[in-house]
């Protein structure tokens, strides 16, 4: 048994079965793979993978059963590696965070340049995603840590911490009709009386807007949607409708052809997360990164987390956003 033919049955089941695909990611050929899942089986005396001819369809019971010890035995030679690099360079080396889009673009830039000078010869990457595709960067093991609003809590093969509360805004041209109305005063009613720009199913608490509509009884006439508050900006600007965005992403100096409108009286506070793989090894400088993200998330915390499993409680811990 080799780690390579291990390798090969978790690429083969990551790539959909395309052996083809698994032959790239593991820098051979198909056939070389074929062999290594081949001899793997052989010497544990089961097989791994259902098959239709030469083709690889899913996973057999006993497949399904040794898939996480694959998984497992995978990522505790990864964090071997890693352990031996903390000792050996602990201030070199490289970080992958992935994000939302909100988040990289508002609520990372300072943590990212405050983590660069402290820490200059670590190679940071910061991956863009859905929160679903964060979450899959961090199972892969493609991200050291994720942060994102929706999705992570949703596995179990993660844990989440909590790292800020924030609320949504109702943006606007100046002039508009609602701003001669108190926050406070501004109703779903008189929302929904207008077209609607905000975020797409399943970014940035868009959830929470839906549910907030339908508890009132209310159908709004949502006109654009995307992923990005800037383009949400765009767009409102351009007069085509009012904006729902997170309140991290209005700038009143940086929007002014722009005004903002507090609407955490019409839906519910959100709560962004921070995701780690379950029983992966971060070093050193990446606990320094999270604490500079969440200063309440010293090392200990996190380790604290890691090592009872997960912590989702939306009541535990987190700053509430400006």
């Amino acid at each position: 048994m080799n780690f390579q033919q291990l390798r090969s049955v978790r690429e083969a089941v990551r790539c959909g079965y395309n052996l083809t695909e698994v032959a790239a990611r593991l820098y051979t050929s198909q056939p070389g793979v074929s062999r290594q899942i081949r001899e793997l089986e052989e010497e544990l005396g089961v097989d791994i993978f259902v098959r239709a001819g030469k083709r690889l369809t899913g996973l057999t019971p006993p497949g399904a059963s040794l898939l996480p010890i694959v998984e497992r035995l995978l990522l505790e030679s990864e964090n071997l590696r890693r352990a031996g690099d903390d000792f050996v360079a602990a201030d070199r080396g490289g970080l992958v965070v992935a994000a939302t889009h909100s988040q990289a673009r508002y609520a990372l830039p300072a943590v990212v340049r405050d983590f660069r000078q402290h820490f200059p010869r670590v190679s940071l990457h910061l991956r863009q995603g859905s929160p679903r595709q964060v979450a899959e960067m961090l199972l892969s093991g493609e991200a050291d840590i994720g942060v994102a609003t929706e999705a992570l809590a949703g596995y179990e093969q993660l844990v989440t911490l909590p790292c800020y509360r924030w609320s949504h805004s109702i943006i606007v041209p100046p002039g508009h009709p609602l701003l001669a109305l108190e926050p406070q005063a501004v109703t779903l009613q008189a929302l929904a009386s207008y077209p609607i720009i905000t975020y797409e199913a399943g970014y940035t608490g868009r959830s929470h807007i839906d549910e907030s509509f339908a508890q009132a009884a209310l159908a709004p006439d949502v006109v654009l949607t995307a992923m990005d508050a800037d383009v949400i900006k765009t767009y409102v600007e351009l007069g085509m409708g009012v904006g729902i965005v997170a309140s991290i992403a209005f700038d009143a100096e940086r929007d002014r052809h722009l005004r903002a409108i507090d609407a955490r009286h019409l839906f519910e506070v959100n709560l962004t997360r921070l995701g780690l793989r379950r029983g992966g090894w971060l070093r050193g400088y990446a606990f320094r990164f999270i604490e500079t993200f969440v200063p309440t998330l010293t090392r200990e915390e996190v380790l604290r987390a890691l090592a009872q499993g997960d912590s989702k409680g939306e009541g535990e811990g987190g700053a509430v956003a400006p």
